[in-house]
This record gives C-alpha cells, structure tokens and sequence, in this order.
C-alpha cells in the first residue's frame, strides 16, 4: 500500500473520564475500501467522530496524507480532504438538494456550480430532486444527498457511519455501486462503519473487526461468509445484550 491517506496509531478517545477507545492502530489507502464491523456499543460511532474532531483524543495520533491532523478542529480536517457522512444522515431539512450541496461546497472552499453539475453526474436521481426540500425525500434519497453533499468537498478519504440503515435494498446496492466505482475511478479511500455484516462482506477489502473499542482482529471479507465467524459475530452480540 502507497502512503495511507488517513493512519491512526495507538487511538484513544472518549467522553470526558469515559474511555471508549483504545489503543486503535489502522491505515487506509488510496482506492481502498475498509470496513469496521461490530455491533451497537462497540465504539463505531465514536471512532467516526474522533476521526473527524467532534470527540477528543486522548492519546495516540491521526495522520491524513501524512501530516498530524489529531489536534486540527473539524473544518481543518476537511481542507486536508476529509469527508464525512454521519448515522442518521444529518441534512438540512428544511433547505433544497441544491442548497444542500452548495454548502458541502462551500464549506471546503469550492466553486459551487461545478460541484453541483459533479454531483449531479455522480448521482442523477438528483437532477430531478434539485428543488426539492431535504426532508421531502425519501430516506435513500436522503442517503445519496448526503454522500453526494460530502462528495461535494472534493475528499480524499470519505468516512460513512451506517450507511445502510433504514435503506431499501435497491438504495444500497446503488450506493454500494458508487462507493466501488469512486474508489477505483478516483483513488477515493472509504472507510465504512456497519453492523449489517452481507454489506460489509459485498464491499469491503478488508474487514476490522470492533469490540469495546479496540480492533480485535483484521479478517478478510470472504471470511464474513464462515458460519464459525457468524457464529462469534452473533455470539458476541447477545453477550453484548
């Protein structure tokens, strides 16, 4: 693998005295799509927001494209080409696809109007919707305005928590279709973090695995297809409960 677009080394992070992650180490290249697998509680969420600067670190250190990023704020990040798509999409209901898009624009200092047509021709359901108010769509409408809004920014790495939750099977073999042809066609790194293991199997090259926020194991996607791996899988889960 070239120079990893984002590299954690020895990652801890939590909530105030709560630790929630520890001693995370992980590297994700250009074109490449890595998965975390675990289930709710496991840390995804707060793996996802420690990347992006919304929960402190406590120890350990973020590289994007090489440079320190563990002590940037958010919007720093971005500008060194970070993007993001959080659980529960988080778009602006109440303003237009167009809208919507322009701010992802804006937001990592792009000219607007190119940004949009780009969207449009990575995503042409939105054509249609441009006008529309965000919280008029469907929920996989909303999903795509979302990936597209970060797309929008121009990311180097696209970072997505959940992205298939509450989504029609179609949506997300669509949304399953870009994230495989961004990554080859762009060099776009994904790192995607799901409990739905089929998803995770279907596009990932390689799988970690989360419990009580550390990577307990890399495995290979085939091995998602292992009953003994299921088995652990769900084994853990009713532990977990």
């Amino acid at each position: 693998m070239e120079r990893a677009v984002l590299e954690a080394d020895g990652l801890c992070a939590g909530y105030g005295a709560i630790p929630v992650l520890r001693h995370m180490s992980f590297k994700v290249g250009a074109g490449e799509i890595v998965g975390v697998l675990g289930h709710n509680g496991m840390g995804k969420t707060t793996l996802m927001k420690a990347l992006v600067g919304q929960v402190n670190v406590t120890a350990g250190s973020i590289h994007l494209s090489g440079k320190p990023a563990h002590s940037l704020p958010t919007h720093q990040r971005a500008a060194l080409g970070m993007g993001y798509v959080p659980q529960g999409r988080d778009i602006f209901s109440s303003l237009t696809v167009r809208e919507n898009l322009a701010i992802g624009a804006a937001a990592a200092r792009r000219a607007v109007a190119p940004a949009i047509e780009g969207a449009v021709a990575d995503f042409p359901v939105l054509s249609r919707l441009l006008d529309r108010k965000g919280g008029a769509l469907s929920g996989g409408e909303q999903q795509i305005l979302a990936l597209a809004r970060a797309l929008c920014g121009a990311p180097r790495i696209l970072l997505l928590d959940e992205p298939t939750e509450g989504i029609q099977p179609s949506i997300v073999d669509e949304i399953e279709d870009h994230l495989r042809r961004l990554a080859a066609e762009r060099g776009l790194a994904v790192m995607v973090v799901e409990q739905d293991v089929g998803f995770i199997r279907s596009i990932a090259q390689r799988v970690l695995w989360l419990q009580k926020g550390e990577i307990i194991r890399e495995l290979a996607p085939e091995r998602l297809q292992e009953q003994e791996t299921l088995d652990e899988f769900v084994g853990l889960e009713n532990a977990a409960g």
